[in-house]
């Protein structure tokens, strides 16, 4: 079957099932293609609220597709690739935060999205990196737990002086193979490039970058920005959205930037997650009643 054609077939069964395509900024650029809405985790999380069509089919990682079935436990939630899973958000059980909050009575726990929904089920609130930073500065207390990403709860610290915030040992592997030294190559060969990155880089290539955006962030200020060139430091799928909104532009991308977890996912499994209606994502209802909780006040505390 061509390429063509396998959107072709998506289209029809998309229409048949009365479904939506989620997909994220990291996704082939296929998928991209025949997703109805592209964006990053919270972008995503708000559609997913949103949505009236009664299946929804989640290309992305794991915990998205759970998130969207929290938020929407009365649709079919249907993860095309069951291999498509956030090596991140493995990093952090509910065991061992259970034991963290007992060494910090009374500290409230900010989830980055990029959990289980059985961590979402023992959080006060989820961020994205879109609003981590404005979710913790929103909180009264004078120290939290941040879990599960390291390098996005020492972005946060920057800007937030006045609490100490817990840490838990996790990262994104893609972000951190983004290293400062070879940033500094891409820019001795583009000297004009504007260095944009993600939150989840590490703290030395954020020092170096001009900015530190979500991606949903890097869209917009790579569109709005008087430059012509940039340096991405994120997952080098991004690249294709960013070369369609700012037409004219040139981005070059990091080396070893590619999440293989995120392109798990194939047209055509797309296509047999709606022929077959697989593999639907299944959560018990009082995790999904608990977890519901942070992630709507994540979402209303919005960007």
């Amino acid at each position: 079957m061509t390429l063509n054609a396998l959107q072709v077939r998506i289209l029809d069964l998309k229409k048949e099932k009365d479904a939506i395509i989620l997909g994220h900024n990291y996704q082939r650029k296929e998928v991209q293609e025949i997703s109805d809405f592209l964006g990053d985790s919270y972008g995503l999380s708000v559609q997913a609220s949103k949505t009236k069509a009664k299946v929804i089919v989640f290309c992305g990682v794991d915990f998205m597709a759970e998130s969207a079935k929290i938020l929407n436990p009365e649709k079919t939630v249907l993860h095309p690739n069951l291999k498509a899973k956030c090596p991140m958000a493995a990093m952090v059980d509910p065991e061992s935060l259970r034991a963290l909050k007992e060494e910090h009575p009374g500290a409230p726990v900010v989830s980055y999205v990029n959990t289980s929904a059985e961590v979402k089920a023992m959080t006060d609130i989820c961020c994205t990196s879109a609003n981590a930073v404005k979710i913790v500065q929103s909180l009264p207390d004078k120290k939290i737990i941040f879990v599960p990403d390291t390098n996005l709860g020492l972005y946060v610290q920057r800007f937030v002086k006045d609490k100490e915030i817990i840490l838990w040992p996790g990262y994104c592997p893609t972000h951190v193979n983004i290293t400062k030294k070879d940033l500094e190559e891409l820019k001795r060969k583009h000297p004009g490039a504007e260095v944009l990155v993600h939150p989840e880089c590490s703290p030395d290539v954020i020092d170096f970058a001009d900015h530190a955006f979500s991606t949903e962030g890097i869209i917009k200020h790579a569109i709005a920005s008087p430059k012509k060139e940039f340096i991405i430091g994120t997952e080098e799928n991004m690249l294709h959205r960013l070369r369609k909104e700012a037409p004219g532009k040139v981005f070059y991308s990091s080396p070893n930037a590619a999440c293989p977890n995120m392109r798990e996912i194939t047209l055509e499994d797309v296509r047999d997650a709606l022929l077959k209606m697989q593999f639907k994502i299944e959560l018990p209802a009082d995790i999904i009643k608990r977890a519901k909780v942070p992630l709507e006040r994540m979402i209303a505390a919005g960007r």
